[in-house]
């Protein structure tokens, strides 16, 4: 099987099994979906081809993951925010008097174009646990919005309803 250019499909052709056509392959969220789309059955490998990247496009749009030829991450586990690209950590810093002081942040992450991670943090100490949580969900939804022309639609909202109730 060897990859096309398109994410999600690749290509097939297997001459024992008289086989050839697009393999089309979409996971979000824990839900896969896949198909096989016949050069023979729609008229030609660049026909097959445009009928993929159709099938692909409709499948994405299905399980609710934008379209886009970057890396979109689900939801994880280990994320104990609840906001994918919001996580509350400790960073240390120097101050003029050369002590190391630590200051609690939620700090956003988001995909800067391809291979390039933007990251930014919202401390804790200045806004307030609350304020900073909004502030870093409102920047994280900014930079999806830039980046895939919506927010990605996940469990932020519902999370910061319950921390903002508390």
């Amino acid at each position: 099987m060897s990859q096309s250019t398109h994410k999600g499909i690749s290509r097939i052709d297997c001459e024992q099994k008289r086989m050839h056509g697009w393999y089309v392959r979409v996971q979000f969220r824990k839900q896969k979906r896949a198909k096989f789309v016949s050069d023979q059955k729609y008229g030609g490998k660049e026909a097959a081809l445009q009928k993929a990247i159709e099938y692909r496009n409709r499948m994405m749009e299905e399980l609710g993951r934008p379209l886009t030829d970057l890396v979109v991450v689900g939801t994880n586990p280990r994320n104990k925010s609840g906001v994918v690209g919001v996580r509350r950590t400790v960073k240390k810093y120097r101050g003029k008097n050369g002590k190391v002081y630590l200051n609690e942040v939620y700090e956003v992450t988001w995909n800067a174009g391809r291979e390039r991670r933007g990251r930014t943090s919202v401390s804790i100490k200045k806004y307030g646990e609350r304020e900073a949580f909004r502030r870093a969900c409102a920047i994280r939804r900014q930079k999806e919005q830039e980046l895939y022309g919506k927010p990605v639609v996940g469990k932020w909202a519902d999370v910061l309803a319950k921390l903002c109730a508390a």
